[in-house]
């Protein structure tokens, strides 16, 4: 349950920051509804799964040879979630942004937003650095199950957000703007400084005691 519990919140984290992708589903749910916009949440879900799976199982066979490096490993990987953190509350998205007034279906929806996930080397770094972060509370290396279930956590944590952005969105239809955006994307970078923080606090206290 532990790993399920922490691959949850790591798939939330990651996924809620508001980009092309975030914009792509509530433009359709908008425009199309709860399902629509869902379709297009789930190819950016398979994405995430893919750079999780990578993520975790990459760690856990690196830890079989650098144990002793995991201090290192929170060091940078806190400075990469600050730094993802100011650049999300940085942005400012448009739902106009998306420039495209095709209807693909449902399976041309998922699979643009597959593309455009899958594309983008920042989701990497966030989830390599997520998980090199959290040290102990990662799988053990071997623990192929524990890793699989963790990865499972994410997809569920990435899936559940989906369905509550896209529920929410085609219930109050008409009352999404950019100002809205502007709050989630802040609302996310506030989060990924604050882990990123408490990661450093972490090693202060390791430090201290």
């Amino acid at each position: 349950m532990e790993y399920v519990l922490i691959g949850y919140f790591v798939g939330i984290l990651t996924t809620a920051p508001v980009g092309p992708v975030n914009i792509m589903a509530i433009q359709h749910a908008v425009h199309g509804g709860f399902r629509q916009g869902v379709y297009v949440g789930l190819g950016a879900v398979i994405a995430d799964t893919i750079f999780a799976a990578a993520a975790i199982f990459g760690v856990s066979a690196v830890t079989s040879f650098v144990e002793g490096q995991f201090d290192l490993i929170e060091v940078v990987g806190g400075a990469v979630l600050i730094i993802f953190g100011i650049r999300i509350w940085n942005t400012h998205p448009h739902l106009d942004d998306d420039g495209n007034g095709r209807d693909r279906g449902f399976i041309g929806d998922a699979a643009a937003a597959f593309f455009m996930a899958i594309t983008n080397p920042g989701a990497v770094l966030a989830f390599i650095a997520i998980f090199g972060a959290l040290g102990d509370f990662m799988p053990a290396h071997g623990d192929h199950l524990g890793a699989l279930v963790m990865v499972a956590g994410v997809t569920g944590g990435a899936t559940s957000w989906w369905v509550m952005v896209c529920a929410t969105v085609s219930h109050f239809r008409g009352r999404i703007d950019d100002h809205w955006l502007d709050r989630a994307n802040h609302i996310a970078g506030v989060l990924l400084v604050a882990f990123g923080g408490l990661i450093y606090l972490k090693l202060a206290l390791d430090l201290i005691l």
